[in-house]
């Protein structure tokens, strides 16, 4: 009965040691969910190779096989059919727990700091924020734009509870969730030589020639230069100019100093008008993913929560 009985704390220790995190017990049931480890990443927000390293660190920490991998899919074994039932009610009572946490810090919570891109920014958060008000009327949020170099600092740094990137990854410290997709456009006013252009742009051409770009850091120049380099180009050459918003690369576009690569979602209106032209490219792969993300080990609580479900809703 003492605390000094040898016997009782045979086989104990900090529960951490000894319990997989919520991240992993999620990522379980995501691969009970669809049958497949990259369906699951992909729903995580997570590359398929850290999905797999994190199946496996749970299956060394537990001492038993969850997953089967075969390429047809992935199938929980009978031990991980077990531990995915155990892993849901562990999941559901954490939400329980941060539901009560969260009324306790109401006060607190009123004001919601957030963090994005510049281009999720400009064309999709104001939507976001209007149903949020809406949702939560007594919501204070101040935004802070600027690229995902900058968003993932200000998130590590404790300057904000959620962000929104544009890059190809989840910045290092940070875990996220893909809310969108995206893709770049190479445009040009209808007087420049590729606007009439009648054969498609070689990856070769665009990598040479002089753009307007964003600055390096932002979350299009990360997709730009890497499809480039992936195509054995030897990345961008100098730019033409290097601007630090969207809407100014776009206004220097469309006066006719130079062609650009920009997000869809923000020369839509100019498309249509004639003030931009697209120019296709053969063979280069310019779409992205658009990730809420947060500091790693922290889920989103109260408003942060309740914008992070409204991103991800139709």
């Amino acid at each position: 009965m003492s605390d000094g009985d040898g016997g009782s704390g045979a086989g104990r220790g900090p529960l951490a040691h000894r319990v997989p995190d919520l991240g992993a017990l999620e990522l379980l049931l995501a691969v009970a969910r669809h049958g497949s480890l990259g369906r699951a990443a992909r729903e995580l927000g997570i590359t398929q190779p850290a999905a797999s390293s994190r199946i496996r660190a749970m299956e060394r920490q537990l001492g038993v096989g969850l997953v089967d991998r075969s390429p047809r899919g992935s199938r929980l074994t009978d031990a991980g059919a077990l531990v995915t039932d155990w892993a849901r009610r562990v999941v559901e009572a954490a939400e329980a727990f941060d539901a009560g946490a969260q009324a306790l810090r109401g006060r607190r919570d009123s004001r919601l700091r957030v963090a994005a891109s510049m281009t999720i920014a400009e064309y999709l958060l104001p939507g976001w924020l209007i149903a949020l008000r809406a949702q939560r009327p007594d919501t204070a949020v101040s935004l802070h734009a600027g690229n995902s170099a900058e968003v993932a600092r200000r998130l590590l740094d404790g300057e904000a509870e959620l962000g929104f990137v544009e890059g190809l990854a989840v910045p290092e410290g940070l875990d996220g969730v893909i809310v969108g997709h995206d893709r770049l456009l190479v445009v040009a006013a209808p007087g420049h030589a590729w606007a009439r252009r009648r054969t498609p742009l070689t990856a070769a051409e665009l990598a040479g020639a002089p753009l307007i770009l964003r600055e390096r850091g932002s979350g299009t120049r990360q997709v730009l230069d890497a499809a480039l380099t992936d195509g054995g180009n030897g990345g961008l050459a100098e730019p033409l100019l290097e601007l630090a918003s969207t809407t100014a690369v776009k206004a220097a576009a469309v006066s006719g100093a130079g062609p650009a690569v920009l997000s869809e979602l923000a020369v839509t209106e100019e498309l249509a008008a004639r003030r931009l032209v697209a120019v296709p490219v053969e063979r280069v792969r310019l779409a992205r993913a658009l990730r809420a993300v947060w500091p790693r080990g922290r889920r989103p609580a109260g408003p942060a929560r309740d914008l992070l479900s409204l991103t991800r809703r139709g």
